[in-house]
């Protein structure tokens, strides 16, 4: 395990996550893990799983349920940059199912992420053998087992005849747990504190908006806070689109992420925030569940929560691990913070700022797209030499690189961007054409 954790640049697990280890290896009950959004669920059970599994089978041992394609994806890196043996698969919507057949078939995994409608798709093509597993993972239950998904969980579930121990995780308590679950005897790991809604390392500020429209206290907020990474959280998307519109006209480094979206400009906004490239993430709740940045230092409330749960999950992208951070609630001057808030909250003033005299914080990199892969027989360290050897850059000029099956993206220091451009235009990788482009 030390190796797994080194290669994830950890030095430590948490107490939740020895816990849930020591429970789910050593164990033969079900286990039902609540713990506050950023203390690291996804290893929590990953790192015991890996343990159980055995990477000489070519049939599936383990399924893991989450709601969304992103906490689908997201899982499924950290499996491979764990350094295991075992395979994975994450199976989602919005590509086709073909395509997913194939890679299943290719990679014979051991452990398959996936969204439930996608998960049902596969197992009633014969795709996914479910003779096999016997660990079944829920990640963020109360979601999955929301009335909006609780169909598709009660067909999939009864699928899966083998099922031999369940592992239940959440950053917020279900009500009540459907009988179609048929949880056994349970271990309960509850590290989630019922008093308290924010973070005690997360300060709460209010902005007050002197009009309705919040656009221009949102502006001079946001100056306030230089380049810092924050997220400004909206209820509807096209006020999300609306915001991110007038952000990029006021030149500020902007990725917009809602529900409504195609899934590669969805990919494409994410990684441009996680890597640096843009410093703000307008989007709807759909951002507040299952991405896992750790460094982002602000959450801005542009539309106030309507619910508790939305709070909490919002709140959580923040002051992640052992980190700090910051949260603001923009009142428009008809509007009340809603009861339910219960965090100790100053009032943040915001200096007089004209439009001439502020200047905006761009982000620090650019994403560069690079159009071959682990198809191509591409690797990180081939993109490394062929930016600095052809594209003039230094290690220090690269951040992260991600390196998908047909395509690559890379951050780069925003102030080389067009130098990279101009002097890799028409060079080979690995001695292969391909396209390098900017992602807006």
């Amino acid at each position: 395990m030390t190796e797994r954790l080194e290669k994830l640049g950890i030095t430590q697990l948490n107490d939740m996550q020895q816990e849930a280890h020591e429970a789910i290896l050593h164990g033969q009950q079900d286990v039902v893990v609540l713990s506050p959004t950023g203390t690291g669920k996804t290893l929590a059970y990953l790192l015991p799983l890996v343990e159980m599994l055995d990477a000489n089978q070519r049939e599936p041992q383990a399924l893991v349920i989450v709601p969304g394609r992103e906490l689908a994806m997201q899982s499924d890196r950290v499996m491979r940059d764990m350094g295991s043996p075992l395979r994975s698969a994450a199976c989602y919507g919005g590509r086709t199912a073909m395509e997913e057949h194939r890679r299943l078939k290719d990679v014979q995994p051991q452990v398959i992420f996936g969204t439930p409608g996608r998960l049902n798709d596969h197992l009633d093509k014969g795709n996914i053998n479910p003779y096999g597993i016997r660990y079944l993972v829920i990640d963020e239950f109360d979601k999955c087992l929301e009335m909006g998904f609780h169909d598709e969980m009660a067909r999939l579930l009864k699928k899966l005849p083998g099922i031999r121990r369940r592992i239940l995780l959440s950053a917020t308590d279900a009500e009540q747990i459907p009988d179609f679950v048929a949880l056994g005897r349970t271990v309960r790991i509850d590290y989630l504190n019922e008093n308290e809604q924010v973070n005690e390392r997360v300060t709460a500020y209010v902005v007050k908006s002197p009009v309705k429209d919040k656009l221009e206290t949102l502006r001079e907020l946001l100056l306030t806070l230089g380049d810092e990474q924050s997220v400004v959280f909206l209820s509807f998307r096209d006020a999300v689109e609306r915001v991110g519109d007038y952000l990029r006209r006021e030149g500020f480094g902007v990725s917009v992420f809602h529900g409504g979206m195609e899934q590669k400009q969805r990919e494409d906004a994410l990684y441009k925030f996680a890597n640096g490239s843009a410093n703000i993430f307008v989007s709807t709740d759909l951002g507040s569940r299952g991405l896992d940045i750790p460094d982002i230092q602000n959450i801005i409330h542009y539309h106030l929560p309507l619910h508790e749960q939305e709070l909490v999950h919002r709140v959580g992208r923040t002051a992640r691990w052992d980190k700090l951070g910051s949260t603001f609630f923009i009142q428009g001057p008809e509007e009340q913070l809603p009861d339910f808030v219960e965090a100790n909250i100053k009032e943040y003033p915001l200096p007089s700022l004209s439009r001439e005299g502020s200047g905006v914080s761009l982000p620090r990199n650019a994403t560069i797209y690079i159009g071959k892969g682990k198809k191509d027989k591409i690797s990180k360290g081939d993109i490394v030499g062929f930016l600095c050897k052809k594209g003039g850059l230094e290690p220090a000029d690269i951040g992260r690189i991600d390196v998908m099956d047909r395509y690559a993206y890379a951050a780069i220091s925003r102030p080389k961007l067009e130098q990279v451009l101009r002097l890799t235009k028409g060079e080979k990788i690995k001695g292969l054409k391909t396209v390098i482009e900017p992602v807006k």
